[in-house]
C-alpha cells in the first residue's frame, strides 16, 4: 500500500508485487500483513528526463519510525522482522499457583486460628481468663457492653436521674441501720 491507501495491491504467489500508474513524487511503501512486521520504505520518483527513458527512484526504508534510515537498492526485496503473536501460550499447571489465591490463604489463616487458639487459652493465668469471661459475657448483650464502653458520657438527664435516686435510696438505708 502506498501514502495510506492511495495506491495498493496484493502480493502474488512468489511475494512479487507491482503498483501501477503511480505519480512522481515522495510515497510510503507500508506492507500490511496479519502475521508479519515490515519495515516502511519511502520511495522518491523523479521524473524522466527528455535524455532518460527511465523514471529516476531512489529507496529509504525504516526498520520502525524513529529508526536510522537506511538505502536499499530496486527492486525491493522486503523481508519480515518479527512475526506477531495474538495469543499467549497457555500457562501449566503448578501448585504455587494455588497457594497464591487469595481464597485459598483466608482458608488456611482461619484453620490455623482454629488450631492455635485453644492451645493459647490453656497457657493463660486464671486471672485473664476471668477477664476474658467478663468480656464474653458483655459481648454477648450489646447494652450493656456499650454502657461499659461509654460510661457516663451519654449525658441522659433520665438516666443521670434514676442514678441519683438510687444511690439516695442506698444512703437512707445505711443511715437508719
Amino acid at each position: 500500500m502506498l501514502n495510506d491507501g492511495e495506491y495498493s495491491t496484493y502480493t502474488q504467489r512468489d511475494g512479487a508485487f507491482v503498483l501501477y500508474n503511480v505519480l512522481p513524487g515522495v510515497h510510503l511503501l507500508d506492507v500490511q500483513s496479519h502475521t508479519h512486521l515490515f519495515s516502511q520504505v519511502k520511495i522518491q520518483l523523479l521524473e524522466a528526463t527528455e535524455t532518460d527513458d527511465e523514471m529516476g527512484l531512489k529507496c529509504i526504508e525504516y526498520a520502525y519510525p524513529g529508526a536510522s534510515k537506511q538505502a536499499i537498492p530496486h527492486p525491493l526485496i522486503l523481508t519480515a522482522h518479527a512475526q506477531y503473536q495474538y495469543f499467549e501460550p497457555r500457562q501449566g499447571f503448578s501448585i504455587g499457583t494455588i497457594f497464591k489465591n487469595p481464597m485459598l490463604i483466608m482458608m488456611l489463616f482461619s484453620v490455623g486460628l482454629m488450631f492455635f487458639m485453644p492451645k493459647m487459652m490453656e497457657n493463660l493465668d486464671d486471672e485473664q481468663k476471668e477477664q476474658m469471661q467478663k468480656q464474653m459475657e458483655l459481648q454477648s448483650d450489646p447494652t450493656k457492653m456499650l454502657s461499659s464502653l461509654w460510661g457516663d458520657m451519654t449525658n441522659d438527664p433520665e438516666a443521670e436521674a434514676k442514678k441519683s435516686i438510687k444511690g439516695g435510696s442506698k444512703a437512707r438505708r445505711s443511715k437508719r441501720e
